[in-house]
């Protein structure tokens, strides 16, 4: 590696090019080259093993590699020592009992070590960028994405999206139980997703990736009602059947500012971009109550309620609705009760009127 300066110039402005083009730190790549250079000068030199040095001067944009030898009177191993005389064409004070460091000649450092040392750099660089890829969206977990659609697995059901636009991507896996039941997608279809979580892998980190997790109808809204964004509004709750019904409990800490109004929007502006990139995903937007009895009303919603009464176990209550209520109260296949019962966290026992009579 002691080629001409120029050569080497090259070399630093090449790793400076790939921090700046893949955010890369330089100073890990010239970390993982030096510990490449090591194995290999190791490889070529076994004897001398814990005497290899390498030396990345950035500043000069020179790489250096030496063998640490002993300086001695009587060489007996001439892979770690050297008489003085020679010992001084490395420096002229050098003594018996000193140690100097002697170049590696380049032409020796065989073409095997030299294409191990190659593969090791390509391999240390390729961990880098499998890093700072971690790192990035390490620190998306539970965010919101845009991923186009580049593959469907019809064996496993599970969808690879692209996470980022042209040849600067990151791939993502949708397992099949993280999909939307009955949403069709197609190869170059633009969706957004929610990051479950990144893991790091030996091939890579693996970003994984929902539209069913009710995390994707929170930060939906987040997008679309600033005083959501700015902590006016808060979503206390969400209970949520993908595809088919969603139901959200909203609080304002602002008297002047309705809560439901805020999430439907202008014209139901709002709700409807959610609805829209739902799928047409029903949405029931309810008031969060602190009075239990009222949340569990409102959570019925669109069944009237005529009254809400707590067992004797705090977490079961029986609703009373108007008989001609009763149906849509429960909902079809028990979906609206269910659902009102995960998003107050209370069991809802439902009756019509006539069963007081």
């Amino acid at each position: 590696m002691n080629a001409p300066n120029a050569v080497n110039a090259e070399f630093f402005d090449a790793i400076a090019d790939i921090e700046k083009e893949k955010g890369i730190p330089r100073e890990d790549m010239f970390e993982k080259i030096r510990q490449a250079l090591l194995a290999a000068l190791r490889k070529d030199n076994p004897a001398a093993e814990e005497r290899m040095v390498v030396e990345v001067d950035e500043a000069k944009k020179r790489i250096a590699m030496y063998i640490r030898k002993d300086v001695v009177d009587e060489v007996e191993d001439p892979d770690i020592q050297l008489l003085p005389e020679e010992a001084q064409h490395y420096n002229k004070h050098a003594a018996a009992g000193d140690t100097v460091n002697v170049p590696v000649d380049t032409k020796k450092f065989g073409r095997i070590a030299a294409q191990a040392a190659k593969q090791v750099i390509i391999q240390g660089i390729r961990e880098a960028e499998r890093n700072q890829v971690y790192q990035e969206f390490s620190t998306k977990g539970h965010e919101i994405l845009t991923g186009t659609v580049s593959r469907i697995d019809p064996a496993r059901g599970s969808v690879t999206l692209n996470l980022g636009a042209g040849s600067e991507y990151t791939e993502a896996i949708m397992p099949a139980d993280e999909r939307v039941p009955g949403e069709e997608l197609r190869e170059g279809d633009m969706v957004k997703v929610y990051v479950i979580d990144v893991r790091k892998l030996g091939a890579g980190p693996q970003v994984r990736v929902s539209r069913t997790h009710p995390g994707l109808v929170k930060r939906l809204f987040e997008l679309e009602v600033p005083e959501i964004m700015d902590g006016t509004v808060e979503i206390k709750s969400i209970a949520r059947e993908p595809g088919s019904r969603t139901k959200i409990a909203v609080w304002s800490s602002d008297p002047e500012v309705e809560p439901i109004g805020s999430c439907v929007g202008p014209r139901g502006g709002r709700v409807g971009a959610v609805v829209k990139e739902l799928r047409d995903e029903k949405i029931d937007i309810i008031k969060y109550s602190e009075d239990p009895c009222e949340y569990v009303a409102a959570a019925l919603s669109p069944s009237a309620v005529t009254k809400v009464e707590f067992l004797d176990d705090s977490k079961v209550c029986r609703v009373i609705v108007p008989d001609n209520q009763l149906s849509l109260a429960i909902g079809k296949e028990g979906q609206n009760v269910r659902l009102a019962a995960r998003l107050t966290g209370f069991k809802i026992d439902i009756k019509p009127e006539s069963f007081e009579g």
